[in-house]
């Protein structure tokens, strides 16, 4: 069965994107069976993994994107299910085992336009939804947008774990302060809606630095997030095995590289060894596995990458 995460912070802007497409295809590169399922109206994970001709396409389209779950004549969300998502321009598929549903802009009609039928809030219509698929996957990881509204809140209620992608700043810890709060009013809304087969709400289970810059210190940031997620667990607000990452995914020009050509970092090419964020990627899939399940295969992280 599937582990169901969501990475989510309540501050935008600390590259949350860029680390769950690049942990999402380290995984599959272990051997992993993974669906990225896009919950960010902005869309972004959605445009780099499919680029952009493929999304205008799909963002032209009624049918094909998470919403279509949410509309009159419902489509189910296996049917948006777009199969080993990476491929060239010519179709060739370039990393079997990465599986997405995307989004397009309609998403946002979720939090204004969207009428849940009585008594079926949209988070459980995609909860039960996320039920057919989680047997074909060994994970399955929800982008969430920084809020707790509408969209969040479908992964959020979906999950068994919640990670939260982080800067050394305050405003990053400020954005896990606020999204506890968040969290802990979602919890008591939906815990009428919660079925003893769904299992115990998600919990918050870790943090991890993201983007930090050459020659920055985070010791003072780290330890303060590091006071707060205690106090945190102290009052049960977090897992109580909650942690804060060994692994810091450095800034890198690679990761905007990437981006531009739509692909993960793993597939642009190598860096110099102890310089790649390609292993930092890979030690924080490696640090989410321990707790789950052995990887079936267990290559060596910078094997077979194109370059």
């Amino acid at each position: 069965m599937a582990r169901k995460i969501s990475f989510i912070n309540y501050k935008g802007g600390v590259g949350k994107t860029s680390v769950i497409v690049n942990l999402a295809s380290c995984l599959a590169h272990r051997g992993h069976r993974v669906l990225l399922i896009d919950l960010d109206a902005q869309s972004n994970a959605s445009i780099w993994l499919m680029r952009l001709e493929r999304w205008n396409a799909l963002n032209s389209q009624s049918e094909g994107s998470v919403f279509s779950i949410f509309e009159p004549a419902t489509v189910h969300m296996c049917d948006c299910v777009q199969k080993d998502v990476l491929e060239d321009r010519n179709g060739t598929k370039l990393l079997p085992g990465l599986d997405m549903v995307p989004t397009t802009f309609r998403l946002i009609d979720l939090e204004h336009d969207y009428q849940p039928p009585a008594g079926s809030p949209a988070f459980l219509t995609f909860r039960d939804q996320i039920a057919e698929l989680e047997k074909d996957y060994d994970y399955i990881l929800f982008d969430c947008p920084p809020n707790v509204l509408r969209a969040a809140q479908c992964g959020l209620f979906s999950s068994d774990e919640i990670y939260i992608p982080s800067n050394p700043d305050a405003l990053s810890l400020i954005g896990f302060t606020l999204f506890v709060e968040k969290l802990g009013q979602f919890q008591e809304l939906s815990a009428s809606f919660r079925r003893a087969d769904m299992g115990r709400p998600a919990e918050i289970q870790g943090i991890f630095f993201n983007s930090v810059k050459a020659n920055v210190d985070i010791e003072v940031p780290k330890m303060r997030m590091q006071f707060r997620l205690n106090q945190f667990r102290t009052q049960k607000k977090t897992g109580a095995s909650a942690k804060i990452f060994n692994t810091v995914i450095r800034d890198a020009v690679i990761v905007r590289r990437a981006v531009t050509l739509g692909l993960p970092v793993l597939l642009v090419g190598q860096q110099p060894a102890g310089e790649s964020v390609i292993e930092d990627y890979f030690s924080l899939a490696d640090e989410l596995i321990a707790p789950g399940p052995a990887a079936r295969t267990n290559p060596s992280p910078l094997a077979g990458f194109h370059s």
